[in-house]
């Protein structure tokens, strides 16, 4: 496992270590659980795991308010376990990696307790504070259903603190030369242990400045490229991830000349390739993939269709946004400040050739994709919980009680109806050659036979039809081309003559020759690769 690019050509697997499997019985998952578990996932072909925090926390935002950097939450296991599954993983040739929250700590984190206890101590100059509420009046509200400002009162401080998410969540000072060094002591600690990597959540807003509207500043860069330096120096091999939700030429701020992150989220993709199956047309993919500037030869796109939030609908217009809640979110428990928040299966109502010809969509659009924990096997969400708890509900192991995910009371409420344990589950499919999970698990195996869909180029062709996505993938002498058909009905494509030629069905394992005139069925999908 020593190739420094292994992740332009890997499938990546989110989850959350709370929901995957309960191995002692006290309902909530574990690192054990998901010890047991990597074999399903090294059947499904997963190359790298990132597991949601696991860092001491009160969860009053599931794990992204951390109370202590250094350790893991009892009700995971402890650090020892995490060893285990670290090298049981490798053992697989899967990675893992973790979540790096560098914006914001819990307000329970000692650090800030005694940030606010005296003005004095060492950690008072950790956080930001102020006399008023007036500085960055140009900064924006994320979470603005809930927040009024990102300044909260605090009556022992008797200052304002800053926070760019909840009041729970203060937002640490970067301008603060300890906490810079501090953060860079957490990766190590993380990845001298053996993770192979960092998810890092909200790089965006680390430092405030007057008269801007604080994201994506110059210090920013600055001290992310020396993140990286030292990951280089340190730890060759090991990735950060960008959760950064941007325009494609902001986004791309963030490889600059691949001195910071390797690999960033495609957030204006994600929600276009649902667009584009409600309207049944390719153009809102293909207008996003052209905007999308070349990125340095070393990085690498994230795809994604689903993840542990809402789906967000930020990187679309205000009509786009409305025709997509119309479609997809129709009742108004389903929407969740901008966005969705349901899984992908109900999404496409169920409707397996939607499944999979958006799927078709993830793993040979250009970048890495990853799937979210369940998507797998066409899980569905529990809209009766609140906020995003709805799409974190237990994974489904098979139709015994508590969906063999624990022998105990789960933490959460498990998906009913439609999308219920009983009818959907590992068990039930693992074995079908026509379930989904096969599906999924062939796509996988596939995609990583060839490298022209992880690190080759891309080149549209215009079949003649708005609904039809077809495109090339090239590296080196394999040439593959792809046709996915997002209209409800059936479509009769002009084949360029160039094109007319044989191909191996990579899907079906047959030859297949195309002529000049070819008819898809409604959302059908073609993996063709050119015979030499």
């Amino acid at each position: 496992m020593n190739n420094n690019l292994w992740y332009k050509n890997s499938v990546f697997y989110e989850l959350s270590v709370r929901a995957f499997k309960d191995s002692d019985g006290d309902g909530h998952g574990d690192l054990r659980g998901l010890t047991e578990k990597l074999d399903y996932l090294q059947t499904l072909g997963v190359d790298c795991i990132w597991i949601m925090p696991i860092y001491p926390s009160p969860l009053r935002d599931d794990g992204y308010d951390i109370a202590d950097y250094y350790s893991v939450d009892p009700d995971y296991g402890s650090l020892d376990q995490l060893k285990v599954l670290i090298e049981a993983a490798h053992q697989r040739d899967i990675r893992i990696i973790m979540d790096l929250v560098l914006n914001h700590t819990s307000d329970a984190h000692p650090w800030f307790q005694a940030s606010r206890s005296d003005r004095s101590s060492p950690y008072r100059d950790y956080y930001v504070w102020n006399d008023d509420d007036k500085k960055y009046p140009d900064v924006r509200i994320i979470f603005s259903d809930v927040e009024k400002s990102n300044w909260t009162w605090d009556e022992k401080a008797g200052q304002y603190f800053w926070h760019r998410f909840y009041s729970t969540q203060p937002d640490l000072n970067f301008d603060n030369p300890k906490v810079r060094d501090e953060m860079l002591n957490v990766m190590r600690f993380w990845l001298t242990l053996g993770i192979d990597g960092f998810r890092v959540d909200a790089p965006t807003y680390l430092f405030e400045r007057e008269g801007t509207n604080c994201e994506s500043l110059p210090e920013t860069h600055a001290y992310l490229k020396r993140i990286r330096s030292m990951m280089d120096a340190e730890f060759p091999g090991a990735i950060m991830l960008a959760e950064s939700n941007q325009w494609p030429g902001e986004l791309a701020r963030y490889f600059d000349a691949g001195d910071e992150f390797h690999m960033a989220f495609h957030f204006p993709l994600m929600p276009r390739m649902y667009l584009a199956l409600a309207q049944g047309d390719a153009s809102a993919i293909i207008d996003i993939l052209e905007a999308t500037p070349a990125i340095p030869e070393s990085c690498q796109w994230m795809l994604f269709l689903r993840n542990h939030d809402e789906l967000s609908l930020e990187m679309v217009t205000e009509n786009e946004r409305g025709f997509m809640w119309r479609e997809y979110a129709p009742e108004p428990q389903m929407i969740l400040n901008l966005g969705i928040r349901r899984r992908l299966a109900p999404i496409m109502r169920n409707d397996r050739r939607k499944i999979e010809v958006i799927n078709s969509l993830l793993f040979t659009l250009p970048g890495s994709p990853i799937l979210y924990y369940g998507d797998e096997i066409g899980m569905g969400d529990n809209l009766n919980l609140p906020d995003r708890n709805g799409v974190r509900t237990p994974m489904q192991w098979d139709d015994s009680l508590n969906a063999g995910f624990s022998t105990g009371e789960p933490f959460s409420e498990l998906v009913q109806g439609e999308f219920g344990y009983q009818r959907v589950n590992v068990a039930s499919q693992v074995n079908d050659p026509s379930s989904l999970f096969r599906c999924i698990k062939r796509m996988i195996a596939i995609r990583k036979e060839h490298a022209a869909f992880g690190s080759g180029g891309m080149e549209w062709i215009d079949m003649g039809i708005p609904s039809v996505a077809a495109f090339l993938r090239r590296y080196q002498d394999d040439t593959i081309l792809v046709i996915n058909n997002l209209a409800s009905c059936a479509e009769t494509i002009q084949i360029p003559e160039e094109y007319q030629t044989n191909y191996l069905n990579l899907l079906g394992g047959d030859l297949q020759t195309l002529t000049a005139q070819v008819t898809l069925q409604p959302y059908s999908y073609m993996w063709l690769e050119q015979l030499k």
